[in-house]
């Protein structure tokens, strides 16, 4: 294999901010949540920002680029399937991933005329993040953008569900997953589910070898009334189910195989920024070099414990 890991992810330009619950309020932002945004919707908070002096960190995000980044720090050979634009955030972007160690396909020549991704996190002293995105030329991608040699040279192929779209993105999807030896996808957020829910939930039964998702996702997803329902559908599906739940850490379902991990104790949480994508860069990380399920969920911990110690989704 020529990778261990390969994304298909939004190339996204992350600033964080530290705000207050009042300042989302003055934005028409609903706190723990991710919003859609055009560039002239975002610059007026992004004015009002600077205009209060509000302490900022700035690196190339996007959820997939931050699993293949902390994947890549601990030794995974990573590829990244994403689109940034000829601008000074896409070369930044690009250079961000290959001092990582990061493989990458490049500039795409088409939608020059869009700027790259940009999403503003806003983090609140509960040490919950607000986004408000704008996709840019990140959420153009489509089927040209996938190297099926790349793919079908890669272990495992890890989608993020923040991209998944109708139209080309789909299309992107489906080239990526026709080519995998093993497809993984993060469900990413509770905002994603509810909007493609029949969607996801095909690509769950009938696409993935292994899901990652939060309690509140796959909840929703499946219209849970309690855990117990979850647990009883991922039994079913006799894939890899990854379920984190905050406070009561994270469990692997497996057919009739149910296991589980603590969460780390007495932890000082600053950001709850990137807290998912570290668990899945973890696990995945242990997965290729074939720990125990329970090794994998320890390692996808001990991550995501790390990077909420911090501002800013890099370790």
């Amino acid at each position: 294999m020529k990778y261990d890991i390969s994304a298909l992810g939004n190339a996204l330009v992350d600033t964080q901010y530290k705000v207050s619950h009042e300042f989302l309020s003055s934005v028409g932002l609903e706190a723990d949540s991710m919003t859609l945004a055009s560039a002239e919707e975002q610059a007026p908070i992004i004015e009002k920002l600077i205009s209060m002096g509000a302490e900022s960190v700035s690196d190339c995000g996007g959820s997939a680029t931050n699993s293949l980044v902390a994947a890549a720090n601990y030794g995974s050979k990573c590829h990244h399937v994403c689109r940034v634009a000829d601008d000074e955030d896409g070369r930044n972007y690009l250079e961000s991933l290959r001092s990582a160690g990061v493989d990458h396909i490049g500039v795409s020549s088409e939608n020059s005329d869009m700027p790259t991704g940009k999403c503003l996190i806003l983090v609140t002293p509960d040490s919950e993040r607000t986004m408000c995105t704008f996709l840019g030329t990140a959420g153009k991608i489509n089927e040209n953008d996938v190297s099926s040699d790349a793919i079908k040279k890669s272990e495992i192929i890890f989608l993020e569900g923040y991209l998944w779209d109708e139209g080309e993105p789909k299309k992107a999807f489906d080239k990526a997953i026709n080519n995998a030896n093993k497809v993984a996808m993060s469900l990413s957020d509770l905002f994603c589910v509810d909007r493609h829910k029949p969607h996801f939930l095909n690509l769950v039964k009938n696409k993935l070898d292994i899901t990652f998702a939060n309690e509140q996702e796959i909840t929703s997803l499946i219209e849970a009334k309690n855990f117990d329902e979850v647990i009883n559908f991922s039994k079913q599906l006799n894939k890899l189910m990854i379920v984190t739940r905050g406070e009561k850490g994270a469990v692997a379902v497996n057919g009739d195989e149910v296991i589980e991990s603590d969460v780390q104790k007495n932890l000082k949480i600053i950001d709850l920024t990137g807290a998912g994508d570290l668990f899945a860069a973890g696990f995945l990380h242990g997965y290729i070099n074939k720990l125990s399920t329970k090794e994998c969920l320890e390692k996808g911990t001990e991550m995501s414990s790390k990077v909420i110690q911090q501002i800013g989704a890099r370790l």
